[in-house]
Protein backbone atom coordinates (compact mmCIF):
# COMPACT_ATOMS: atom_id res chain seq x y z
CA UNK A 1 0.00 0.00 0.00
CA UNK A 2 1.24 3.80 -0.70
CA UNK A 3 0.80 5.17 2.70
CA UNK A 4 2.02 8.17 1.73
CA UNK A 5 -0.53 9.39 -1.17
CA UNK A 6 -3.14 7.23 0.98
CA UNK A 7 -2.54 9.81 4.32
CA UNK A 8 -2.66 12.74 1.94
CA UNK A 9 -5.81 11.87 0.41
CA UNK A 10 -7.63 11.42 3.87
CA UNK A 11 -5.94 14.76 5.03
CA UNK A 12 -7.26 16.62 2.37
CA UNK A 13 -10.22 14.86 1.61
CA UNK A 14 -11.24 15.86 6.11
CA UNK A 15 -9.74 19.24 5.57
CA UNK A 16 -6.67 18.96 7.91
CA UNK A 17 -3.74 20.86 7.37
CA UNK A 18 -0.38 19.68 7.78
CA UNK A 19 0.59 21.41 10.76
CA UNK A 20 -2.23 19.91 12.53
CA UNK A 21 -1.45 16.54 11.17
CA UNK A 22 2.18 16.47 12.21
CA UNK A 23 2.04 18.36 15.17
CA UNK A 24 3.22 15.77 18.36
CA UNK A 25 4.08 12.82 15.65
CA UNK A 26 6.50 14.64 13.06
CA UNK A 27 7.64 17.48 11.42
CA UNK A 28 5.79 19.52 8.72
CA UNK A 29 8.87 18.97 6.27
CA UNK A 30 8.55 15.16 7.25
CA UNK A 31 5.32 14.63 6.37
CA UNK A 32 5.80 16.41 3.12
CA UNK A 33 8.15 14.12 2.34
CA UNK A 34 5.80 11.27 3.18
CA UNK A 35 3.27 12.39 0.88
CA UNK A 36 4.93 13.28 -1.81
CA UNK A 37 6.47 9.34 -1.21
CA UNK A 38 10.37 10.74 -1.18
CA UNK A 39 10.92 9.82 2.00
CA UNK A 40 9.74 6.30 3.76
CA UNK A 41 8.57 6.33 6.91
CA UNK A 42 8.61 3.47 9.96
CA UNK A 43 5.45 2.04 10.62
CA UNK A 44 5.11 3.48 13.92
CA UNK A 45 4.66 7.33 12.11
CA UNK A 46 2.50 5.76 9.47
CA UNK A 47 0.35 4.08 12.02
CA UNK A 48 -0.23 7.69 14.27
CA UNK A 49 -0.64 10.16 11.49
CA UNK A 50 -3.70 7.13 10.09
CA UNK A 51 -5.19 7.07 13.50
CA UNK A 52 -5.35 10.64 13.49
CA UNK A 53 -7.42 10.97 10.93
CA UNK A 54 -9.54 7.95 12.07
CA UNK A 55 -7.98 5.33 9.46
CA UNK A 56 -6.80 2.17 10.68
CA UNK A 57 -3.32 1.07 9.42
CA UNK A 58 -4.05 -2.66 9.79
CA UNK A 59 -7.57 -2.29 7.59
CA UNK A 60 -5.66 -0.60 4.81
CA UNK A 61 -3.14 -3.44 4.77
CA UNK A 62 -6.09 -5.75 4.56
CA UNK A 63 -7.63 -3.75 1.97
CA UNK A 64 -4.68 -4.47 0.06
CA UNK A 65 -4.72 -8.31 0.53
CA UNK A 66 -8.54 -7.62 -0.51
CA UNK A 67 -7.89 -5.90 -3.83
CA UNK A 68 -5.07 -8.55 -4.87
CA UNK A 69 -7.58 -11.17 -3.83
CA UNK A 70 -10.30 -9.91 -5.76
CA UNK A 71 -8.47 -8.99 -9.21
CA UNK A 72 -7.31 -12.85 -9.14
CA UNK A 73 -11.00 -13.99 -8.77
CA UNK A 74 -12.04 -11.00 -10.80
CA UNK A 75 -9.43 -12.65 -13.86
CA UNK A 76 -10.69 -16.01 -12.96
CA UNK A 77 -14.08 -15.39 -13.33
CA UNK A 78 -13.45 -13.75 -17.24
CA UNK A 79 -11.68 -17.12 -18.21
CA UNK A 80 -14.30 -19.27 -17.21
CA UNK A 81 -16.81 -16.67 -18.78
CA UNK A 82 -18.92 -16.70 -15.73
CA UNK A 83 -21.16 -13.74 -16.36
CA UNK A 84 -23.05 -13.58 -13.06
CA UNK A 85 -20.40 -13.63 -10.42
CA UNK A 86 -18.26 -11.51 -12.78
CA UNK A 87 -20.32 -9.00 -11.76
CA UNK A 88 -20.40 -10.00 -7.85
CA UNK A 89 -16.79 -9.23 -8.26
CA UNK A 90 -17.01 -6.25 -9.92
CA UNK A 91 -19.48 -4.75 -7.52
CA UNK A 92 -16.97 -5.52 -4.78
CA UNK A 93 -14.27 -4.05 -6.22
CA UNK A 94 -16.02 -0.85 -7.09
CA UNK A 95 -17.24 -0.66 -3.42
CA UNK A 96 -13.17 -0.04 -2.68
CA UNK A 97 -12.30 1.93 -5.47
CA UNK A 98 -11.14 4.84 -3.35
CA UNK A 99 -8.41 2.77 -2.26
CA UNK A 100 -6.93 0.87 -5.47
CA UNK A 101 -5.22 4.20 -6.35
CA UNK A 102 -2.49 3.75 -3.41
CA UNK A 103 -2.15 0.26 -3.64
CA UNK A 104 0.34 -1.69 -5.57
CA UNK A 105 -2.57 -3.28 -7.71
CA UNK A 106 -3.37 0.14 -9.23
CA UNK A 107 -2.63 -0.29 -13.27
CA UNK A 108 -3.77 -4.33 -12.66
CA UNK A 109 -7.16 -3.08 -11.63
CA UNK A 110 -7.39 -0.55 -14.25
CA UNK A 111 -6.21 -3.26 -17.23
CA UNK A 112 -9.21 -5.10 -15.68
CA UNK A 113 -11.02 -2.86 -16.42
CA UNK A 114 -10.43 -2.49 -19.26
CA UNK A 115 -10.92 -6.70 -19.68
CA UNK A 116 -14.59 -6.07 -18.31
CA UNK A 117 -15.69 -3.48 -20.94
CA UNK A 118 -14.47 -5.61 -23.27
CA UNK A 119 -16.33 -8.49 -21.85
CA UNK A 120 -19.61 -6.56 -21.97
CA UNK A 121 -18.94 -5.02 -25.50
CA UNK A 122 -18.50 -1.82 -23.94
CA UNK A 123 -16.04 -0.13 -27.42
CA UNK A 124 -16.52 3.51 -26.94
CA UNK A 125 -16.07 3.12 -22.75
CA UNK A 126 -13.17 0.25 -23.35
CA UNK A 127 -11.86 2.72 -26.17
CA UNK A 128 -11.10 5.35 -23.51
CA UNK A 129 -9.72 3.10 -20.72
CA UNK A 130 -7.27 2.04 -23.26
CA UNK A 131 -6.16 5.63 -24.03
CA UNK A 132 -5.94 6.25 -20.34
CA UNK A 133 -3.52 2.98 -19.61
CA UNK A 134 -1.47 3.96 -22.83
CA UNK A 135 -0.20 7.33 -21.05
CA UNK A 136 0.34 5.30 -18.00
CA UNK A 137 2.19 1.82 -19.64
CA UNK A 138 5.82 3.17 -18.80
CA UNK A 139 5.14 2.27 -15.38
CA UNK A 140 3.75 -1.30 -16.40
CA UNK A 141 5.56 -4.20 -14.96
CA UNK A 142 6.31 -6.71 -17.53
CA UNK A 143 2.80 -8.93 -17.16
CA UNK A 144 0.95 -5.75 -16.97
CA UNK A 145 2.75 -4.88 -20.33
CA UNK A 146 1.58 -8.19 -21.70
CA UNK A 147 -2.09 -7.91 -20.49
CA UNK A 148 -2.28 -4.14 -21.94
CA UNK A 149 -0.99 -5.90 -25.60
CA UNK A 150 -3.21 -8.59 -25.42
CA UNK A 151 -6.39 -6.98 -24.08
CA UNK A 152 -5.42 -4.36 -27.65
CA UNK A 153 -5.93 -7.60 -29.43
CA UNK A 154 -9.64 -8.44 -27.83
CA UNK A 155 -10.23 -4.88 -28.66
CA UNK A 156 -9.33 -5.02 -32.22
CA UNK A 157 -11.57 -8.53 -32.66
CA UNK A 158 -14.35 -6.88 -31.49
CA UNK A 159 -13.93 -4.06 -33.76
CA UNK A 160 -13.64 -6.57 -36.71
CA UNK A 161 -9.85 -6.04 -37.22
CA UNK A 162 -8.36 -9.35 -37.63
CA UNK A 163 -5.43 -8.58 -39.36
CA UNK A 164 -4.04 -5.90 -36.67
CA UNK A 165 -5.01 -8.52 -34.01
CA UNK A 166 -3.36 -11.46 -35.08
CA UNK A 167 0.00 -9.22 -35.84
CA UNK A 168 -0.17 -8.65 -32.07
CA UNK A 169 -1.04 -12.08 -31.03
CA UNK A 170 1.83 -13.35 -33.14
CA UNK A 171 4.26 -10.85 -31.38
CA UNK A 172 3.05 -12.01 -27.75
CA UNK A 173 3.41 -15.86 -28.68
CA UNK A 174 6.85 -15.12 -30.05
CA UNK A 175 8.09 -12.83 -26.79
CA UNK A 176 6.74 -14.96 -24.30
CA UNK A 177 8.25 -18.10 -25.48
CA UNK A 178 5.11 -19.61 -24.93
CA UNK A 179 5.02 -18.86 -21.09
CA UNK A 180 2.18 -16.69 -21.04
CA UNK A 181 0.37 -18.89 -23.66
CA UNK A 182 -3.00 -20.20 -22.01
CA UNK A 183 -6.09 -20.70 -22.87
CA UNK A 184 -7.93 -17.71 -23.17
CA UNK A 185 -5.08 -16.65 -25.62
CA UNK A 186 -5.56 -19.44 -27.95
CA UNK A 187 -9.29 -19.35 -28.14
CA UNK A 188 -8.92 -15.80 -29.04
CA UNK A 189 -6.16 -16.77 -31.53
CA UNK A 190 -8.27 -19.45 -33.08
CA UNK A 191 -11.01 -17.13 -33.34
CA UNK A 192 -8.81 -14.44 -35.05
CA UNK A 193 -7.66 -17.29 -37.51
CA UNK A 194 -11.17 -18.49 -38.47
CA UNK A 195 -12.08 -15.08 -39.03
CA UNK A 196 -9.09 -14.58 -41.23
CA UNK A 197 -10.48 -17.51 -43.23
CA UNK A 198 -7.17 -19.78 -42.09
CA UNK A 199 -8.86 -23.23 -41.06
CA UNK A 200 -5.69 -25.00 -40.66
CA UNK A 201 -4.28 -22.39 -37.94
CA UNK A 202 -7.90 -22.46 -36.32
CA UNK A 203 -8.03 -25.60 -36.11
CA UNK A 204 -4.24 -25.89 -34.50
CA UNK A 205 -4.98 -23.12 -31.84
CA UNK A 206 -7.96 -24.58 -31.15
CA UNK A 207 -7.32 -27.76 -30.06
CA UNK A 208 -5.05 -27.05 -28.13
CA UNK A 209 -7.07 -24.37 -26.54
CA UNK A 210 -10.09 -26.87 -25.75
CA UNK A 211 -7.23 -29.24 -24.16
CA UNK A 212 -6.74 -26.77 -21.66
CA UNK A 213 -10.13 -25.50 -21.02
CA UNK A 214 -10.72 -29.59 -20.75
CA UNK A 215 -8.37 -30.27 -18.07
CA UNK A 216 -9.65 -26.58 -16.09
CA UNK A 217 -13.04 -27.90 -16.36
CA UNK A 218 -14.08 -24.82 -18.26
CA UNK A 219 -17.46 -25.67 -19.31
CA UNK A 220 -18.59 -22.39 -21.34
CA UNK A 221 -14.74 -21.65 -23.19
CA UNK A 222 -15.33 -25.32 -23.97
CA UNK A 223 -18.71 -24.67 -25.61
CA UNK A 224 -16.95 -21.20 -27.57
CA UNK A 225 -13.52 -23.68 -28.57
CA UNK A 226 -16.14 -26.42 -30.00
CA UNK A 227 -18.05 -23.85 -32.50
CA UNK A 228 -15.46 -22.04 -34.07
CA UNK A 229 -13.31 -25.56 -34.42
CA UNK A 230 -16.72 -27.01 -35.57
CA UNK A 231 -17.17 -24.31 -38.27
CA UNK A 232 -13.60 -25.19 -39.30
CA UNK A 233 -13.87 -28.62 -39.21
CA UNK A 234 -16.77 -27.82 -41.61
CA UNK A 235 -14.98 -25.25 -44.14
CA UNK A 236 -12.47 -28.34 -44.25
CA UNK A 237 -14.64 -30.60 -45.18
CA UNK A 238 -13.24 -32.67 -42.43
CA UNK A 239 -17.38 -33.71 -41.84
CA UNK A 240 -16.93 -36.42 -39.20
CA UNK A 241 -14.80 -34.18 -36.42
CA UNK A 242 -17.05 -31.45 -37.27
CA UNK A 243 -20.04 -33.44 -36.51
CA UNK A 244 -18.68 -34.62 -33.33
CA UNK A 245 -18.06 -30.72 -32.74
CA UNK A 246 -21.53 -29.76 -32.76
CA UNK A 247 -23.25 -33.03 -31.63
CA UNK A 248 -21.62 -32.04 -28.31
CA UNK A 249 -22.47 -28.59 -28.74
CA UNK A 250 -26.10 -29.54 -28.45
CA UNK A 251 -25.92 -32.00 -25.83
CA UNK A 252 -24.14 -29.41 -23.67
CA UNK A 253 -25.46 -26.25 -24.26
CA UNK A 254 -28.81 -27.55 -23.71
CA UNK A 255 -27.83 -29.17 -20.35
CA UNK A 256 -26.13 -25.66 -19.24
CA UNK A 257 -29.32 -24.02 -20.56
CA UNK A 258 -27.00 -21.80 -22.77
CA UNK A 259 -29.58 -20.51 -24.74
CA UNK A 260 -27.68 -17.85 -26.20
CA UNK A 261 -25.86 -20.27 -28.41
CA UNK A 262 -28.42 -22.89 -29.69
CA UNK A 263 -29.81 -21.13 -32.60
CA UNK A 264 -25.84 -20.60 -34.05
CA UNK A 265 -25.16 -23.77 -33.06
CA UNK A 266 -28.35 -25.21 -34.81
CA UNK A 267 -27.69 -22.97 -37.67
CA UNK A 268 -23.63 -24.53 -38.07
CA UNK A 269 -25.45 -28.24 -37.68
CA UNK A 270 -27.23 -26.88 -40.63
CA UNK A 271 -24.65 -25.64 -42.77
CA UNK A 272 -22.44 -28.47 -42.05
CA UNK A 273 -25.37 -31.59 -43.05
CA UNK A 274 -26.25 -29.06 -46.12
CA UNK A 275 -22.31 -29.56 -47.31
CA UNK A 276 -22.65 -32.82 -46.73
CA UNK A 277 -25.55 -33.43 -49.12
CA UNK A 278 -28.36 -34.40 -46.26
CA UNK A 279 -30.68 -31.70 -47.22
CA UNK A 280 -33.76 -32.50 -45.04
CA UNK A 281 -31.69 -32.47 -42.27
CA UNK A 282 -30.33 -29.10 -42.95
CA UNK A 283 -33.57 -27.82 -43.30
CA UNK A 284 -34.53 -29.05 -39.81
CA UNK A 285 -31.56 -27.39 -38.15
CA UNK A 286 -32.00 -23.85 -40.04
CA UNK A 287 -35.55 -24.13 -39.04
CA UNK A 288 -34.89 -24.90 -35.11
CA UNK A 289 -32.17 -22.25 -35.23
CA UNK A 290 -34.66 -19.71 -37.07
CA UNK A 291 -37.18 -20.64 -34.48
CA UNK A 292 -35.09 -18.96 -31.68
CA UNK A 293 -33.89 -16.14 -33.10
CA UNK A 294 -35.25 -12.64 -33.06
CA UNK A 295 -36.80 -11.60 -36.63
CA UNK A 296 -34.55 -7.99 -36.74
CA UNK A 297 -31.38 -9.97 -36.05
CA UNK A 298 -28.09 -10.20 -38.56
CA UNK A 299 -28.08 -14.01 -37.78
CA UNK A 300 -31.69 -14.68 -38.59
CA UNK A 301 -31.36 -13.22 -42.13
CA UNK A 302 -28.21 -15.90 -42.73
CA UNK A 303 -30.20 -18.21 -41.34
CA UNK A 304 -33.74 -17.50 -43.56
CA UNK A 305 -31.21 -16.83 -46.83
CA UNK A 306 -29.60 -20.47 -46.26
CA UNK A 307 -33.10 -22.05 -45.74
CA UNK A 308 -34.19 -20.18 -49.08
CA UNK A 309 -31.34 -21.90 -50.86
CA UNK A 310 -31.81 -25.08 -50.11
CA UNK A 311 -35.17 -24.67 -51.10
CA UNK A 312 -33.59 -22.74 -54.76
CA UNK A 313 -31.26 -25.63 -55.69
CA UNK A 314 -34.23 -28.77 -54.34
CA UNK A 315 -36.39 -26.45 -57.55
CA UNK A 316 -39.31 -25.94 -54.61
CA UNK A 317 -39.26 -22.10 -56.19
CA UNK A 318 -42.56 -20.78 -54.35
CA UNK A 319 -40.85 -21.46 -50.59
CA UNK A 320 -37.47 -19.89 -52.04
CA UNK A 321 -39.52 -16.88 -52.93
CA UNK A 322 -40.85 -16.42 -49.97
CA UNK A 323 -37.56 -16.62 -48.34
CA UNK A 324 -35.56 -14.14 -50.77
CA UNK A 325 -38.96 -11.66 -50.41
CA UNK A 326 -39.17 -11.63 -47.08
CA UNK A 327 -35.14 -10.95 -46.58
CA UNK A 328 -35.78 -8.12 -49.63
CA UNK A 329 -38.87 -6.64 -47.42
CA UNK A 330 -36.97 -7.10 -43.80
CA UNK A 331 -33.56 -5.98 -45.23
CA UNK A 332 -34.60 -2.26 -46.06
CA UNK A 333 -35.21 -1.82 -41.89
CA UNK A 334 -31.93 -3.46 -40.94
CA UNK A 335 -29.77 -2.37 -43.80
CA UNK A 336 -28.58 -5.96 -44.05
CA UNK A 337 -26.84 -5.92 -47.43
CA UNK A 338 -25.09 -9.58 -47.60
CA UNK A 339 -28.23 -11.16 -47.54
CA UNK A 340 -30.56 -8.91 -49.39
CA UNK A 341 -27.82 -8.45 -52.57
CA UNK A 342 -27.87 -12.45 -52.85
CA UNK A 343 -31.52 -12.73 -52.29
CA UNK A 344 -32.57 -10.58 -55.20
CA UNK A 345 -29.59 -12.38 -57.42
CA UNK A 346 -32.17 -15.56 -56.88
CA UNK A 347 -35.34 -13.34 -57.56
CA UNK A 348 -33.93 -11.86 -60.35
CA UNK A 349 -32.68 -15.18 -61.80
CA UNK A 350 -36.47 -17.16 -61.01
CA UNK A 351 -37.34 -14.52 -64.38
CA UNK A 352 -33.99 -14.08 -66.06
CA UNK A 353 -31.11 -15.73 -65.67
CA UNK A 354 -29.46 -13.59 -68.14
CA UNK A 355 -30.08 -10.38 -66.19
CA UNK A 356 -29.04 -12.25 -62.90
CA UNK A 357 -26.03 -13.14 -64.48
CA UNK A 358 -25.47 -9.15 -65.23
CA UNK A 359 -26.50 -8.24 -61.87
CA UNK A 360 -24.11 -10.87 -60.27
CA UNK A 361 -20.78 -9.29 -61.83
CA UNK A 362 -22.23 -5.58 -61.51
CA UNK A 363 -23.45 -5.46 -57.84
CA UNK A 364 -22.81 -9.13 -55.89
CA UNK A 365 -19.09 -10.07 -56.45
CA UNK A 366 -17.61 -6.08 -56.00
CA UNK A 367 -19.72 -6.11 -52.38
CA UNK A 368 -18.71 -9.53 -51.95
CA UNK A 369 -14.67 -8.48 -52.54
CA UNK A 370 -14.72 -5.54 -50.66
CA UNK A 371 -16.33 -6.85 -48.11
CA UNK A 372 -13.94 -9.80 -47.43
CA UNK A 373 -16.10 -12.49 -47.36
CA UNK A 374 -15.40 -16.12 -46.71
CA UNK A 375 -13.42 -17.79 -50.27
CA UNK A 376 -16.11 -20.26 -50.66
CA UNK A 377 -18.76 -17.67 -51.14
CA UNK A 378 -16.30 -15.72 -53.87
CA UNK A 379 -15.63 -19.05 -55.18
CA UNK A 380 -19.28 -20.05 -55.69
CA UNK A 381 -20.11 -17.05 -57.54
CA UNK A 382 -16.82 -16.90 -59.90
CA UNK A 383 -17.40 -20.82 -61.14
CA UNK A 384 -21.24 -19.52 -61.64
CA UNK A 385 -19.83 -16.60 -63.66
CA UNK A 386 -17.53 -18.79 -65.35
CA UNK A 387 -19.35 -21.33 -66.19
CA UNK A 388 -21.98 -19.10 -68.05
CA UNK A 389 -19.35 -17.05 -69.84
CA UNK A 390 -17.81 -20.60 -71.25
CA UNK A 391 -21.45 -21.73 -72.55
CA UNK A 392 -21.66 -18.43 -74.14
CA UNK A 393 -18.45 -19.08 -75.75
CA UNK A 394 -16.40 -16.04 -74.10
CA UNK A 395 -13.38 -17.99 -72.95
CA UNK A 396 -11.26 -14.88 -71.59
CA UNK A 397 -13.95 -13.91 -69.43
CA UNK A 398 -14.50 -17.31 -67.92
CA UNK A 399 -10.98 -17.88 -67.76
CA UNK A 400 -10.61 -14.61 -65.74
CA UNK A 401 -12.99 -15.80 -63.20
CA UNK A 402 -11.38 -18.96 -62.90
CA UNK A 403 -8.13 -17.30 -62.50
CA UNK A 404 -9.61 -15.38 -59.27
CA UNK A 405 -10.13 -18.85 -57.80
CA UNK A 406 -6.72 -20.26 -58.18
Amino acid sequence: MEFGPLIKFYRTQKGITQKELAAGICSIPHLSKIENNSKDANKETISLLLERLEVSFEEMEEKEELIKSLLKDFGEKINFYLREEIEITFKRLKEIEHVIPFSAQMYSYELYKYRYLLFKGLLSEAEAQRDILYKQKKNFSQHERYLFRYYNAVFLILKGQFKKADVIFDELFLENNNEAVNGEFLYHWTFVKSSLDQPGHAIHFGRQALQIFMNQHNFYRILHTLMVLGINYSRSSIYEEAQVCFNHLIRNAELLKEERMLPQIYHNMGYLQDRMNNVKDALMYYEKSLSLQSIKNQHYFVTLYAIGEIYYNLNIMERAKECFLLIKSLSKETGVKKQSLLSNFYLIHMESPEKAMKFLEAKVIPYLESAKEHKDDLTRYYKLLSENYNQNGKYLEAVNYLSKIT
